[in-house]
């Protein structure tokens, strides 16, 4: 039987690699508080409360928005043992290391057909599992759909013609659709919460944490210039969906996500009913929803035909910054080979992610969250691997390994093997 993740660990592993604050709090920034109703602050504190004493997510979290998915779904083609072109050795290896690490879905996908599809403790191919912050990869696909929908101007253009409350102010105003995504709005950081004031607590679990990340949540840094990993900036773009296209954001991502690559439905959490979404990492999906979205990356944005994201706005994904040469627009990217990095910006001194060997393709990018969930993404070779889980165990001699997956297989490609560069 699984152990279910309670809700003050999730907190505390969703900011594990966000590093501490540098002896400042939020509060040195910025130490106005707003305050709401004695209802809604109650309700705060009841979430609060019980996240200390290891309640699970979703006993706290009860307030979610479900998100309709394809009526017509089927389940995604199967390799015929003709058509397979990885090795059974293989694939059994990477599965084997996908179970012993806690996994629920380990899923691999190549030239179209699926080569194999296991699944672990109880889930099933239809089982909601928590995205973590697979969520805010969703995130970057919702805003490359309102690009081409129109209801985005460009990637460049200021956050403020929307959320107006930031105009005027010198360094909100400066804050661009991309740095959402880019981690570079100049947010303070994430950092584990402190107490029931703090002000990372109560944009987690406040019924009113959207309102408070627009009118409180700092910005220490001029928008563009730093990178710092935060929810903040990915529970912002929740805010920014429904502002511009005047839609629900589990309606827009059920409409112009989910439905529209054959995906299932799921839910996301909201701060109450009737509320906000936690865009930056709360949604409930099946896994096979999250390699369909790769699948459409893999294929630019195209769906069967119908063209879902603007030309060249997946390059746009996969390119890093300058500030995180591992980053782009909420994807990770292959990058310089480094044995360990992590999410955190890298001078927080942060555990970081083992990959013990460079990966075998420099094109892999991929979609990685809390507890290891990750989507590889392999373009040269036709490739999609997924995984999703609870946290792989860690001791003195075992840690996951972050190319492990992607290095197994592509070594056993036995059929179409196709060049790849190597990383670097």
């Amino acid at each position: 039987m699984q152990r279910r993740l309670s809700l003050h660990s999730f907190m505390l592993c969703a900011v594990a690699f966000a590093g501490l604050a540098q002896a400042q709090t939020p509060e040195e920034f910025f130490p106005g508080r707003l305050m709401f109703s004695p209802e809604e602050e109650a309700l705060y504190m009841q979430r609060y409360e019980k996240a200390q004493v290891r309640r699970t997510a979703d006993e706290i979290y009860v307030d979610r928005e479900a998100m309709a998915g394809a009526d017509d779904w089927a389940p995604l083609p199967a390799a015929a043992d003709a058509e397979r072109t990885i090795s059974a050795q293989a694939l059994d290896a990477a599965e084997r290391y996908a179970e012993i690490n806690n996994s629920n879905a380990f899923i691999v996908w190549r030239n179209g057909r699926i080569e194999r599809e296991t699944y672990f403790g109880g889930h099933t191919r239809t089982s909601p599992i928590n995205s973590f912050s697979l969520a805010k990869q969703v995130t970057a696909f919702a805003i490359g759909r309102a690009l081409m929908l129109n209801n985005i101007a460009s990637l460049d253009q200021p956050v403020a013609d929307f959320v107006t409350e930031w105009q005027g102010d010198p360094w909100r105003e400066k804050i661009l659709v991309r740095h959402l995504l880019d981690m570079r709005a100049g947010f303070y950081p994430q950092v584990p919460p402190q107490g029931p004031t703090d002000l990372i607590s109560r944009t987690f679990l406040h019924p009113r944490h959207d309102e408070i990340i627009v009118a409180e949540y700092p910005v220490i840094d001029e928008p563009g210039t730093r990178y710092e990993y935060n929810n903040a900036a990915g529970d912002m773009v929740a805010v920014l969906i429904e502002r511009a296209t005047s839609r629900r954001y589990a309606e827009f991502v059920s409409t112009e996500i989910w439905q529209k690559i054959g995906a299932m439905g799921g839910a996301v959490w909201v701060n109450r009913p009737g509320g906000t979404a936690h865009s930056g990492c709360c949604m409930l999906a099946p896994a096979e929803n999250f390699l369909r979205l790769a699948i459409a990356m893999l294929r630019d944005g195209d769906w069967e035909g119908e063209r879902l994201l603007p030309e060249g706005y997946v390059e746009e994904m996969i390119t890093p910054t300058r500030e995180n040469p591992y980053f782009g627009l909420s994807i990770w990217v292959a990058g310089r080979y480094s044995e360990r990095r992590g999410f955190a910006n890298p001078d927080r001194g942060m555990p970081e992610i083992l990959h013990a060997e460079p990966y075998l393709a420099a094109d892999l990018y991929l979609f990685d969250g809390n507890a290891n969930q990750v989507v590889y993404v392999v373009p040269s070779q036709g490739l999609v691997i997924l995984r999703t889980g609870l946290a792989p165990p860690r001791d003195e001699t075992t840690e996951w390994d972050n190319s492990v997956l992607p290095n197994l297989i592509m070594r056993g490609i036995v059929r179409d093997q196709r060049p790849s560069a190597p990383q670097r």
